[in-house]
């Protein structure tokens, strides 16, 4: 699994008008393919009298499935450039539909290609980009007269409290950055005189901004 990957936070729409053809651009969020095959479909109903809803993907931490479609336009000539720009600005997780509303006017292959692009690239542009983070999941079992005091440490460390059970013990899931899992046991340690229980239990991605 990718440490960090980049994403859209959610879904953005943005309009443009180019040679009198209105093309209106979509980005949004997809975790798997069922997701962004979903997304594609609310557009094409959305936008049922459009003469185009071109599309693409790129699903995967590495990008492993890659899908474009031309819906009707010439072959290569809308699809193909909007999974270009997916790909260039290095998002993963994300599926783009272009809109187009023909206005009268023809483009030739290259306008086309050149419209999409335009249209695709705005898209993101108005989308926020996110950045997923790995971390480790660890379950962490203390006393009750031990528990402000870990608390306030995870707090000061950065380390967020994803769970918390009350049992006999209390029972913490706390949220390490992959590769901090032995700082942040140890920090529990110190802070609890080595009377927790801690264990690794799984992941998930944190979305964080990413830094300008």
């Amino acid at each position: 699994m990718l440490p960090v990957y980049r994403t859209v936070k959610q879904m953005s729409e943005i309009k443009i008008e180019i040679n009198k053809s209105l093309f209106i651009a979509y980005a949004s969020p997809a975790e798997n393919e069922a997701a962004a095959g979903s997304f594609i479909g609310e557009i094409k109903k959305r936008h049922r009298e459009a003469s185009h809803n071109c599309s693409a993907y790129v699903i995967g931490r590495r990008a492993e499935q890659q899908k474009a479609d031309d819906d009707g336009e010439p072959c290569g000539t809308a699809g193909r450039p909007i999974l270009e720009v997916i790909n260039k600005s290095g998002v993963k997780n994300t599926v783009i539909v272009v809109t187009r509303y023909f206005g009268g006017v023809k483009l030739g292959a290259g306008g086309l290609i050149r419209a999409y692009t335009q249209a695709a690239a705005a898209g993101l542009e108005a989308a926020v980009i996110v950045e997923k983070q790995l971390h480790t999941r660890l379950a962490i079992e203390v006393d009750y007269a031990l528990l402000g005091t870990l608390e306030n440490q995870l707090r000061l460390n950065h380390y967020p409290i994803e769970t918390k059970e009350y049992t006999a013990v209390v029972k913490l899931t706390a949220l390490a950055p992959k590769g901090q899992e032995d700082k942040l046991s140890q920090l529990v340690a110190d802070c609890t005189s080595a009377q927790a229980i801690v264990r690794e239990t799984g992941a998930i991605y944190l979305e964080v901004m990413p830094e300008i």
